[in-house]
C-alpha cells in the first residue's frame, strides 16, 4: 500500500521506525527486533539507511522482510550523500524489484570525513536531487522526504528552509515526516508558515521516545532539538534510573502524541529505536485513541 493512501485517510495513525543492522553478525537479532514491531501490525514501518549508506545493504532485507512476512507496509529509506548516479539508479531498481512502492528520499548524514571534504562534484548534493531521480526514473513511487520543525541545522534561517522545502516537495514529494521534537507548541508554529508557503503534502510528526538519559545529548547532536524545561526536569528526577527513566520517557512521549491527536495531527511517526517494548507500550498507552 503506498503511503500517501494511508495519510489521506480521515482516521489516526501510528508508524514506526527501525534500522538495519551494522554487521552481518547482527542481522538475526535486528530482524528479530522488527519482526516484533511489525506483529504490532502499525500503520507502516520505516527502515532507515546509515550515515554515508553504511547499512544500505540491509535496508532492503528488513524492509521485504516486513511486507512480504507480516503484511506492513514499508517506508525504505535511500540517501544519496557521495553516491553517483549509477549508485543510486541500481538501488532504485533493487527496491522496485522487491516490490516496495514507498521511498524515503533523504540527502543522508555526513560522516566527519564529508563534512570537510570537496563536495561539488557529487551527482546529489541535497535530498530535492534525489527526489527528481526517483521521479524521473519512471518508477510508481509514493515519495517521502523529511522536514525540520526547528529549522535545518545547515540553513541560514527558516524562511530559507522552508523555501527549500517547497522545492523538494514541488520536485515530487507526496508526504513529509518531520525530525524529532519534544514541544509541540514549535510543530504548530512550522505547520502554520509552510502551509501559508503553500506546502499542502500531509506532514506526519516524527517523535522521539527519550528511554536513556545519554539519548539526550545525541538527540540534541543530531537535530538541534529544543529542549523544554518540563522535559529537562524529567531527565534531571529519573535519569540515574534506568527503570524510571524508561516508564518517565514513554510517559512523555505518549503525552505529546495524545496532543498532537487533539490538535488535528493525524499521523505520528515514532523513532522506536529497534525497541519493540516501547513501540508496544506506547500503542498500549494510544489503544482506544486510535481504535485498536
Amino acid at each position: 500500500m503506498k503511503i500517501i493512501d494511508l495519510l489521506r485517510e480521515d482516521r489516526l495513525s501510528l508508524s514506526f521506525e527501525v534500522f538495519p543492522p551494522k554487521t552481518d553478525t547482527a542481522f538475526e537479532s535486528v530482524k528479530s527486533a522488527t519482526e516484533e514491531i511489525a506483529k504490532l501490525k502499525p500503520a507502516f514501518m520505516s527502515v532507515t539507511y546509515g550515515a554515508g549508506g553504511g547499512t544500505s545493504k540491509y535496508t532492503l532485507d528488513i524492509a521485504k522482510n516486513i511486507k512480504d512476512t507480516y503484511g506492513v507496509s514499508t517506508l525504505a529509506h535511500l540517501t544519496c550523500v557521495s553516491s553517483t548516479k549509477e549508485t543510486v539508479r541500481k538501488k532504485i531498481e533493487e527496491i522496485r524489484a522487491a516490490g516496495i512502492c514507498n521511498v524515503m528520499a533523504l540527502r543522508g548524514d555526513l560522516t566527519p570525513e564529508m563534512e570537510n571534504s570537496d563536495r561539488s562534484g557529487w551527482s546529489y548534493r541535497h535530498a530535492v536531487d534525489l527526489v527528481r531521480e526517483l521521479r524521473e526514473s519512471g518508477a510508481d513511487f509514493c515519495i517521502g522526504g523529511a522536514c525540520y520543525p526547528e529549522i535545518h541545522p545547515e540553513s541560514v534561517n527558516q524562511k530559507d528552509d522552508i523555501l527549500r522545502l517547497k522545492e523538494k516537495v514541488d520536485a515530487g514529494c507526496d508526504f513529509l515526516t518531520t525530525q524529532m521534537f519534544f514541544d509541540n507548541n514549535l510543530l504548530y508554529n512550522f505547520m502554520y508558515k509552510i502551509r501559508e508557503a503553500g506546502i499542502t503534502v500531509p506532514i506526519v510528526a516524527g517523535i522521539m521516545p527519550i528511554t536513556n538519559a545519554n539519548q539526550v545529548e545525541r538527540a540534541i547532536k543530531l537535530s538541534g532539538s529544543h529542549m523544554p524545561q518540563r522535559f529537562k526536569s524529567l531527565v534531571d528526577k529519573f535519569g540515574t534510573s534506568p527503570a524510571a527513566m524508561k516508564q518517565a520517557g514513554i510517559a512523555y512521549a505518549t503525552d505529546q502524541i495524545i496532543d498532537l491527536y487533539a490538535n488535528n495531527i493525524t499521523n505520528v511517526h515514532v523513532y522506536s529505536m529497534n525497541k519493540p517494548d516501547v513501540a508496544e507500550k506506547i500503542q498500549a498507552n494510544l489503544s482506544h485513541i486510535i481504535g485498536l
